[in-house]
């Protein structure tokens, strides 16, 4: 018996009877011989942490953009926030941290430079649309690996397509990251919030933190333990009705007061304005995309639109506004 037959035999004996077990895999789109070390999840965790496409997060907007100041979070610290959450979840319910720390370090792979906003504009100028969570899937499925994808399970690949509110996860593990990716951002951007003086924790609504908490640590503390007790042995994911409720009551009020703010949101017109400019420009000059953007339409008969979309999602903040300098700022004449 080798070291992931070992690891699998003790997923089997110990973790619940509800988890997802690496043996059991629905397995991935081609077939590879197994590890003979590491389980198939944490082969996929692997790979993802690997990817150009998550070192490029590190450089992708949260919600402020260009803030001043290197303590705000941006798309990676995200990530790796939820990451945390998640697995402290998945551990205390005996679940499978592997998948569960798949999932949740691949969930945002597909967001676009500038964070919703360059979402949502994508999503504007491109005739088939555009949504971040289907992106991941692309990236993951279509875009890694010099167009090979990272052949990732189909558990994985489920519960990133489905990390969104409206999503359902086909896998508990996935359940916990479309959780904790809620109570992450919820929490972060308050923090961030506060630090950039657009409000201060006493300004937070008294109906809300009366239950969830009047602190990041006590609202992240309340938050996971309910979401323990609650799935505690039970074949679903979720938290007791009154501290759902406060949940999404403060996330509601975010949107108002921090995700549609005049201040975090000022430079949110330029931003979209550039990156429509990008998008315009190369569905008209589609032959300047790197040579393996090309080769999709060219090999595999992608469609330019999509293409397009691909090649400025996967643009970094500063990529995506070099480009837009290098392409439309007139250069001083030697």
């Amino acid at each position: 018996m080798n070291i992931r037959e070992m690891r699998e035999d003790w997923e089997a004996r110990f973790l619940s009877p509800y988890a997802s077990l690496s043996r059991n895999t629905q397995g991935r789109d081609v077939w590879e011989d197994p590890c003979d070390i590491r389980p198939v999840y944490q082969r996929d965790r692997d790979r993802i942490l690997h990817c150009k496409a998550f070192r490029r997060l590190k450089h992708k907007t949260q919600v402020f953009l260009a803030p001043e100041g290197d303590h705000y979070r941006t798309r990676l610290t995200h990530t790796l926030e939820v990451a945390q959450i998640a697995r402290t979840i998945a551990r205390s319910l005996r679940l499978n941290e592997d998948l569960t720390e798949a999932i949740a370090l691949g969930h945002d792979l597909g967001h676009t430079p500038f964070g919703h906003s360059g979402e949502r504009i994508l999503d504007e100028v491109c005739l088939d649309g555009f949504a971040h969570y289907k992106q991941s899937v692309r990236v993951v499925e279509v875009l890694e690996n010099d167009g090979r994808g990272l052949n990732l399970t189909k558990e994985v690949r489920d519960g990133i397509l489905n990390h969104r509110t409206s999503g359902h996860p086909s896998t508990l593990e996935g359940g916990i990251v479309r959780f904790s990716d809620k109570i992450a951002y919820i929490n972060h951007d308050i923090d961030d919030a506060i630090r950039g003086r657009i409000f201060r924790e006493e300004g937070l609504p008294e109906c809300y933190t009366s239950v969830l908490g009047h602190s990041v640590r006590e609202r992240l503390n309340t938050m996971i333990h309910d979401i323990i007790l609650n799935s505690m042995d039970q074949p679903v994911i979720r938290m007791s009705p009154g501290m759902e409720e406060a949940m999404q009551g403060l996330r509601s009020w975010l949107f108002e007061h921090v995700y549609m703010n005049e201040i975090p949101k000022a430079e949110e017109g330029k931003a979209q304005q550039m990156i429509a400019s990008l998008y315009r420009y190369y569905m008209e000059h589609v032959i300047e995309l790197p040579e393996e953007y090309v080769l999709l339409m060219v090999q595999k008969g992608e469609k330019k639109e999509r293409v397009v979309c691909d090649y400025i999602a996967g643009m970094s903040d500063s990529y995506a506004t070099s480009k837009f300098v290098e392409l439309f700022v007139p250069k001083s004449w030697k």
